[in-house]
């Protein structure tokens, strides 16, 4: 009897009921281990960005001494956590490089157009500060891939929106003034945008001007511009501008000045006319 109570007890705890037969118990893991492997996976999250931006740095060829400051560059706010962090954003970068971009570029125009006057070295500094052409240099460097933003941005196409790439190029540009100083943004910005300073060496002729001569020709008033809105935050505002001309519906255009969006209403107007018009020869 004494044996019967002894392995009683026994035989019942290692009994499986039909419900429990076959199923495994997962095994916890211990604190230590998750942590390890997150650490790992952070790791190699970083290993990743960072040969990103390595090769991002040798198409634009310069090589950052503070990494922090380029990794600004390409941070959309999308991608950080908690309001704290904004100023980590390309934002404040990118208002800096739009008026290095501005200044370099002007300096270009300035010596390679002697004989240019005020109103012609205007109309080309817009051409290449806008945002379609800091875009175009964007796709050129495929900076689009090297851009963080958070999974929401990114899966609604961020990384081809024409304004998250303008604006990131000028961060950029922004970045290497910082990390560098002037001598290193003006030749990442000579070097970038020499072909696009070289191909508009023909006289230009915007397309108010040629707007309004069309109008002229076919007895209309002067083109009359109005500005319908205003968006974007104080030190990069967006303005959007409608042209209108009698017996003619009115065109809209948008661009980062007043000016600027009344000549995208003014080739708007024209390409809906079907009127021919060649920014460098007229």
């Amino acid at each position: 009897m004494a044996l019967d109570r002894t392995l009683g007890p026994i035989i019942h705890t290692g009994a499986m009921s039909s419900r429990g037969r076959g199923k495994s118990v997962p095994v916890p893991q211990e604190p230590a281990a998750v942590e390890a492997v997150a650490n790992d996976a952070q790791k190699d999250a970083r290993r990743r960005r960072r040969r990103g931006d390595t090769s991002l740095e040798e198409r634009i060829g310069y090589r950052f001494k503070d990494h922090a400051l380029f990794a600004s560059a390409l941070s959309h706010i999308s991608a950080l956590k908690g309001t704290r962090n904004r100023a980590g954003s390309y934002q404040r970068l990118e208002f800096l490089g739009d008026h290095v971009l501005g200044l370099v570029i002007s300096d270009m125009l300035y010596r390679a157009f002697p004989k240019a006057d005020e109103g012609e070295l205007s109309r080309r500094l817009a051409d290449l500060v806008r945002k379609e052409t800091c875009a175009e240099i964007a796709r050129a460097i495929d900076l689009g891939a090297a851009i963080r933003l958070g999974s929401s941005e990114a899966n609604a196409g961020g990384r081809g929106r024409l304004a998250i790439l303008a604006d990131v190029c000028e961060a950029l540009i922004g970045a290497v003034y910082l990390d560098g100083g002037y001598t290193a943004a003006d030749a990442r910005v000579g070097r970038l945008w020499e072909t696009r300073l070289s191909s508009t060496a023909q006289p230009l002729r915007d397309p108010k001007t040629v707007l309004q001569e069309w109008a002229q020709a076919r007895g209309l008033p002067t083109p009359a511009y109005r500005e319908v809105a205003r968006s974007g935050p104080h030190h990069s505002p967006e303005f959007r501008v409608a042209v209108a001309l009698p017996q003619l519906a009115p065109a809209e255009g948008s661009g980062r000045s007043k000016r600027a969006a009344e000549q995208a209403a003014a080739a708007a107007m024209m390409a809906r006319e079907g009127v021919k018009f060649d920014r460098r020869n007229g």
